[in-house]
């Protein structure tokens, strides 16, 4: 499922970032929680927060989807 494999992507890209979970949702603006729920598959992230993830990552958009 889509939800699974971004949420893998954007946990296997935080880890590699060095980034907590709690590091990585105040840098991008988001709850915690929310962070969690996607990275587990079980919330779908809309487009506004996805993007703010990639932003918090310091990549771009193809970068992210390039997996």
């Amino acid at each position: 499922m889509i939800t699974i494999e971004v949420g893998n992507r954007i946990r296997f890209l935080r880890k590699q970032a060095g980034l907590s979970q709690e590091k990585l949702a105040l840098k991008a603006g988001i709850d915690r929680t929310y962070l969690a729920g996607i990275e587990a598959g079980k919330r779908n992230a809309t487009l506004v927060s996805l993007e703010k993830i990639v932003v918090a990552l310091d990549i771009s958009m193809k970068e992210f989807w390039d997996f």
